[in-house]
């Protein structure tokens, strides 16, 4: 009875394969750089990286193929598993770019570097993470996503407290894995509620809306809640950021870099993922999405740049900054149209790149004072002229300022708000438009304070430290990338 079934189950599981083979590539990749590390041991890790960058540059020619392969269609694979469209592709590219400019950054870390252990694990470790990030780009079913978001945050924990002799680390890792459960618990509790509403984890399966239209409204609201706080979680908006701070100034300033930047693309990919079947569903009244998200985003970006104005360590700074970008991005994602997703698209590329280059030049900056605090950075911009320049070129852009990458991801945004707020005439797109505008002013503030000890304030230089070129070099030219995109943004906005 069951063999028809289950045979053609399986030509439909053989079919599908050929969709995800990105991520068939980063299993086998996990796989060998695990059997590099255990065959040569300690002595592994400049051949560990090698393998991993060399792995992921052929995921991304993978995940070009996919772009091809798709022909402008979505496509369900694994009976309603996972979804593929042109957007997680895109979103996917974005994070595969990233994770080998990151991939490179570990080995120039002058504190990671100096581990005992090496950093061949974290490199598996890393690649790992990367699989988990896939398949959160393409989950659309509720038991893919707990498993796609619990791959992520394992791997998470452990690059976080990787610096196992570190105080400062462990103390950020044992805090991440705390409000990492709780928040895994809340969202399983709302997976198993709508579960029990539904008869469904599929959240494109025709019985998911209706059997929540079907059931106590308050009940839904509640149980749609609870799974919010699970993907708000990896975003870190608000009220769901608390451990920001925390975990990035304990985190080494790469992994700082990893967790700031990848985890919030395909925390994206997973938002517009879940929220898609309810916009798309005319029938479905009983929760607001957009006006949910819109007071998240003004909070959010209200709070992370009010919070980062105070403070004087440069990856809490950061870390606050972060927040605020999410609450700006959020922006983007309520206007629930394509014109928002692009500019969506574009805001997160830059951003990744602007905030990877930032925190490289913290790393090349903290081996020459041994310290994160921005009143270290006294009189150093005529000392060390090319990295002081390099920062300041990509806090201009993480502040939005022309002529930058940033000025014109900011700008598509506002567009494709105020395109949203004219044709609908919302009044929370305006308040986003307008929050949005005044606090990108106030992250002047903040980043300005960088620029300012660099150039304007004065202290007894000691000599030069010699520091990684590696870091100078890839920061001057992820400067240069982000004025070149400001100044011919079609460059990348024609790719999304």
């Amino acid at each position: 009875m069951l063999l028809p079934d289950i045979s053609a189950q399986l030509t439909g599981i053989l079919g599908d394969l050929k969709y995800i083979a990105p991520e068939i590539c980063l299993s086998l990749l996990f796989l060998v750089v695990l059997i590099t590390d255990l065959l040569f041991g300690r002595n592994s890790e400049k051949l560990c990286r090698i393998v991993a960058c060399l792995g992921i540059v052929l995921v991304i020619s993978k995940d070009i193929q996919q772009i091809s392969l798709l022909a402008g269609q979505g496509r369900l694979l694994f009976s309603g598993m996972l979804l593929e469209t042109e957007l997680s592709v895109i979103l996917r590219l974005i994070i595969d770019a990233g994770a080998f400019i990151l991939l490179l950054y570990f080995g120039w870390d002058e504190q990671l570097k100096a581990h005992p252990k090496k950093l061949s694990d974290l490199y598996s470790i890393t690649i790992a993470a990367i699989f988990g990030l896939h398949l959160m780009t393409l989950a659309v079913n509720l038991l893919s996503v707990y498993l796609a978001i619990e791959m992520v945050s394992i791997a998470s924990y452990l690059l976080v407290a990787y610096r196992a002799e570190n105080a400062l680390s462990t103390e950020a890792g044992l805090k991440y894995v705390l409000f990492g459960a709780a928040s895994s618990a809340v969202m399983l509790y709302g997976i198993s509620l709508l579960y029990g509403f539904t008869g469904t984890l599929g959240l494109f399966d025709n019985s998911f809306i209706a059997g929540l239209i079907g059931v106590n409204k308050t009940a839904a609201i509640f149980a749609l809640v609870l799974v919010l706080i699970g993907i708000g979680f990896k975003l870190s908006f608000v009220p769901v950021h608390f451990w920001v701070p925390d975990v990035y100034e304990g985190a080494s300033t790469p992994i700082t870099a990893f967790l700031s930047t990848l985890p919030k693309v395909a925390g994206f990919a997973l938002l517009i993922n879940f929220l898609t079947p309810f916009i798309i569903t005319p029938a479905w009244k009983a929760f607001d999405f957009g006006l949910c998200l819109s007071v998240i985003g003004v909070i959010t970006m209200i709070a992370g740049n009010f919070a980062a104005v105070m403070q004087k360590n440069v990856k809490r700074l950061l870390a606050y900054s972060s927040i605020g970008h999410t609450g700006f991005a959020l922006m983007a994602v309520v206007t629930f149209n394509e014109q928002g997703i692009r500019a969506l698209g574009f805001y997160l590329a830059v951003y990744i790149l602007a905030n990877i280059g930032a925190l490289m030049l913290v790393s090349y900056f903290t081996g020459i004072t041994q310290s994160e605090n921005v009143d270290s950075y006294k009189g150093l911009g005529l000392k060390y002229p090319v990295a002081s320049i390099s920062f300041v070129i990509i806090l201009i852009s993480l502040t939005g300022l022309p002529v930058s990458a940033g000025f014109a991801g900011k700008l598509l945004v506002f567009s494709a708000v105020y395109s949203s707020y004219t044709a609908n005439h919302d009044v929370w797109l305006l308040i986003l438009t307008i929050t949005g505008a005044i606090t990108t002013v106030i992250s002047l503030f903040y980043y300005i304070k960088i620029p300012l000890y660099l150039f304007l304030k004065h202290a007894e230089v000691a000599e030069s430290v010699p520091q990684s070129l590696f870091l100078l070099i890839t920061s001057l030219i992820i400067a240069i990338v982000l004025l070149l995109l400001g100044i011919f943004p079609d460059w990348l906005s024609s790719f999304l």
